[in-house]
């Protein structure tokens, strides 16, 4: 049993380096190309192709299988692409508060109004960069001073393709169980915009009340739940 955690959008794997070790059994956190073990790839170039087969050649050079795939924030439209590549290795499918756009349109899309006019104002020449006060407002509203430092200097600029290139959700035709986590406190991806996103892809819905960083403001809680989904094997 092995869980593979894939990030969102301005960050890393190490964003999850608070709730690994919570984790019962296998796991690995993927750098999505441009930041991390990847970070000598040009973001500028980047394609949610690309995000998917980093995802699948980590999962392969580990020999990963039985795996609880989990997808936070803009990782979510990484995820179907991964269960296409991979169905055979993936048990489950968890999306923490992540975007899931109607198929064929953008993440720019789905999001809210306000966050759209901030996405947007952070785009130049492919990058896609966020500032600190507007990461401190989306990411950090539940955060205490410890958990917002850990947030905000984990930032990294990222690939405006995220953002804007047409999705694709074949994945989510394949028969693998999948558990939305909506978020109560989300300022970033707030909780009518995650109910869509479930709905869309007929998703088993749990809540928990935090923020959008709930890996990092309540890591006990989101670990409790992964491990319970991976001890059962299916929908809780």
């Amino acid at each position: 049993m092995s869980f593979v955690l894939i990030h969102g959008a301005t960050l890393g794997a190490a964003c999850w380096d608070r709730l690994i070790p919570l984790l019962d059994g296998d796991a690995l956190a993927v750098d999505l190309p441009g930041r991390g073990k990847r970070a000598g790839t040009d973001v500028r170039t980047v394609t949610l192709d690309d995000c998917a087969k980093a995802v699948a050649a980590d999962v392969l050079e580990r020999d990963l299988t039985d795996i609880v795939l989990v997808g936070h924030s803009f990782g979510g439209v990484t995820v179907p692409r991964v269960m296409a590549l991979l169905p055979e290795r993936i048990r489950h499918v968890v999306l923490l508060s992540a975007v899931v756009p109607e198929d064929r349109t953008r993440v720019l899309d789905q999001i809210d109004p306000d966050v759209r006019t901030a996405v947007e104002a952070g785009i130049t020449g492919g990058v896609y960069s966020v500032g600190v006060e507007a990461a401190r407002t989306m990411l950090c509203n539940d955060a205490d001073e410890d958990q917002t430092a850990f947030i905000l200097g984990g930032l990294v600029d990222d690939a405006a393709a995220l953002l804007t290139e047409p999705v694709d959700l074949a994945g989510y035709e394949l028969p693998i169980p999948r558990t939305y986590v909506h978020l109560t406190n989300d300022q970033c991806y707030p909780p009518e915009l995650q109910a869509r996103s479930s709905e869309r892809i007929g998703a088993h819905v749990v809540t928990l009340h935090a923020g959008h960083m709930a890996s990092v403001t309540i890591p006990g809680q989101v670990a409790a739940l992964l491990n319970d989904l991976n001890r059962a094997g299916s929908r809780p």
